[in-house]
């Protein structure tokens, strides 16, 4: 049902006063300061979209998933143990299983990502598309970023 997406009203005046107000709140300082960056760094998906991406610039991007901050500074935060890394190796279908075996072979289950359905102009008919969208899944990708067909949007054509 996308009915209610001729609904949708944004009240603009009131989101510019918000977003003035923003500004001029307090930021997080020390311990916080640094636990909700740490936490942000799990929400990023580290991502190559060259036209000349190989596999090994996909294996150097697979290390930085999952060292993506140096090891002194973890130790400093006493965060050295926690494994943290970033939310996931986005690529093209076709570097697709360069990731998952270099992931697999480093022994973490960072997810591996992929653009599909036309990045990244979208300009591409549905059949290419959704053979796209599986040759990514069956390379190993758990999760597919999918461009929508901008021109539908434009003109309102949500179905």
């Amino acid at each position: 049902e996308l009915g209610w997406i001729s609904k949708v009203y944004v009240n603009r005046p009131a989101v510019v006063r918000h977003a003035e107000q923003i500004k001029k709140w307090r930021t997080v300082k020390g311990n916080w300061q640094a636990a909700w960056l740490l936490k942000a760094v799990t929400c990023i998906d580290l991502t190559t979209l060259s036209g000349d991406d190989t596999p090994s610039n996909v294996q150097r991007l697979c290390f930085k998933a999952k060292h993506p901050i140096r090891e002194d500074l973890l130790k400093a935060l006493d965060m050295h143990d926690k494994g943290i890394t970033v939310g996931a190796v986005c690529v093209y279908p076709a570097r697709v299983s360069d990731a998952v075996n270099t992931l697999k072979a480093a022994g973490c289950n960072i997810p591996v990502a992929s653009v599909a359905a036309g990045f990244p102009s979208g300009q591409t008919p549905l059949e290419t598309k959704l053979a796209e969208i599986r040759l990514a899944v069956e390379y190993g990708a758990r999760e597919i970023d999918i461009v929508i067909s901008r021109s539908l949007v434009l003109t309102g054509q949500w179905e």
